[in-house]
């Protein structure tokens, strides 16, 4: 569990300074994502890069992990902080939310979400 705990504490930071590569570099090349706001999964790291990129332009995400537990599959259960503001600063979501992490050979496999209620 320390290495995988590790392994998330590194995205969400890499994520929230906007360190693309280095987020990137902890996921599988066929990593499964999903679009939130379609509702949709999206598969590998361009595809993540991609959707990363366009959100940047328009919104401003913070995340930070709160609790990170494994559930009876071995997945990582994050119940995570999020902040989300637009670009002039105006706060649009501060909630909690949970992210479920399949880590796989030490590196991120998927990322669902997961009923934070």
């Amino acid at each position: 569990m320390a290495d995988t705990a590790s392994i998330i504490e590194q995205a969400y930071s890499a994520f929230n300074r906007r360190d693309m590569d280095g987020v990137l570099a902890l996921m599988t090349a066929d990593v499964r994502w999903p679009k939130a706001a379609e509702g949709v999964m999206i598969t590998g790291k361009e595809a993540v890069r991609a959707y990363w990129t366009q959100q940047w332009k328009e919104l401003d995400p913070h995340v930070e992990p709160l609790a990170i537990d494994l559930d009876e599959a071995g997945r990582a259960c994050v119940r995570v902080h999020q902040l989300v503001k637009d670009l002039q600063g105006n706060v649009l979501v501060d909630g909690e939310v949970l992210h479920v992490f399949t880590v796989t050979g030490g590196l991120i496999a998927a990322m669902e979400l997961g009923d934070a209620g």
